[in-house]
């Protein structure tokens, strides 16, 4: 068993799973959607980010361009988190959460993605 591929895919999957269950809920419901699990969501995919920077085949670039979309949906959804509790009139409206909850549903796609990739690959080595 190779460790680094497991620590690799191990990011890789975490990353979908803690972005998957910070969109699970309604949309506009700010009760539904933890700020610390969009955190942690964010911390885990830039991560994995820096994990991908390595591979240098054709996949590993792709993997790591699903990675760079999933970080900038994340740190899109965790700016306009910010700037609705921190300096809009209105605060964190059910609008506003339904804006957040869709940049990270579309970093949710994007990992997705990312594990479907790394799957297929896995596939197709052949001992």
């Amino acid at each position: 068993m190779n460790r680094e591929k497991v620590v690799f895919a191990f990011f890789i999957v975490l990353a979908l799973t803690l972005n998957f269950g910070f969109v699970i809920g309604e949309i506009d419901n700010p009760h539904h959607h933890n700020v610390y699990e969009l955190y942690a969501a964010l911390v885990v995919s830039l991560i994995a980010t820096v994990l991908k920077f390595g591979d240098r085949t054709h996949l590993g670039s792709v993997l790591l361009a699903t990675s760079l979309v999933a970080d900038l949906q994340l740190i899109a959804a965790a700016l306009v988190w910010g700037w609705a509790e921190n300096t809009a009139p209105a605060g964190l409206t059910p609008s506003t959460m339904a804006a957040i909850v869709s940049l990270a549903a579309g970093a949710v796609l994007a990992n997705v993605t990312s594990v479907v990739m790394l799957v297929a690959e896995t596939l197709t080595i052949r001992r």
